[in-house]
């Protein structure tokens, strides 16, 4: 049996004592910091706990939503502790890219505004009108040192994510109960750097297991695109992930 806080017995002893103090109690039992299966954890002990419990998985689904250069951002992820990773990458004005990433060996299939970026971006990528409409839309085996292919494979780690939210960890603390995808969680916000730095905000949940649902970078200049969501579902949960016929 877990044993009681320390704050919530104190705060039990004063609504006993108080019997007009009926909206005063209410309120010191019911911070989001000292409910439910986090009762006796601190803002960082919350985040530490759940980096954990979501490294541990082993697979995960993550969708990605960030801002670059030539756009906003979407990615959807599904990745495996095999290193095994789906994806599909929506990059806006620099195109479209699906990837396959199994047995060691990773397939892309892009769209023209993809492969013509990738052509402007690297030697040996197609850059002939020719070799590009031949290209678009079909599977192929990505070339090793290919820049399109290594910026897509950072978003197939998930771990990339919950390190640099475990280095922020003793910023956090407890805000509000939320739901994210229909799980009850507990949302948690922390900053880094003085005056000014990141803005963090964490959503774990409080039932089943204490997963990260959610995180989010809103501002600074920790390293990371801004500002950058991560929704995090689907853990524990099979994929496919094979050859692709190419042609």
């Amino acid at each position: 049996m877990r044993r009681p806080s320390a704050a919530r017995i104190t705060a039990a002893a004063l609504c006993t004592a108080a019997a007009l103090g009926l909206t005063a109690c209410g309120f010191l039992l019911d911070d989001p910091g000292a409910q439910g299966p986090f009762a006796d954890l601190t803002g960082p002990e919350i985040i530490n706990k759940a980096v954990a419990t979501t490294r541990a998985a082993t697979s995960v689904r993550m969708t990605v939503t960030t801002e670059s250069a030539a756009g906003p951002v979407q990615v959807f992820v599904a990745t495996d502790t095999r290193g095994k990773c789906t994806g599909t990458f929506s990059m806006g004005a620099a195109g479209t890219m699906e990837l396959i990433r199994t047995d060691g060996t990773v397939y892309t299939k892009s769209d023209e505004a993809m492969l013509r970026g990738a052509g402007a971006a690297a030697a040996g990528s197609p850059s002939k009108d020719t070799d590009i409409k031949r290209l678009t839309g079909r599977w192929v085996t990505a070339r090793p040192g290919d820049p399109r292919t290594a910026e897509s494979l950072r978003y197939c780690d998930p771990k990339r994510f919950l390190d640099r939210l475990a280095a922020k960890s003793e910023t956090f603390r407890p805000q509000k109960e939320a739901t994210v995808a229909g799980t009850p969680s507990l949302t948690l916000t922390g900053k880094a750097g003085k005056p000014a730095g990141d803005k963090w905000a964490a959503s774990v949940a409080t039932e089943g297991k204490a997963y990260v649902l959610k995180m989010r970078i809103e501002d600074g200049a920790d390293g990371m695109e801004k500002p950058l969501t991560v929704e995090f579902s689907e853990f524990g949960k099979p994929f496919t992930a094979k050859k692709p016929a190419l042609k």
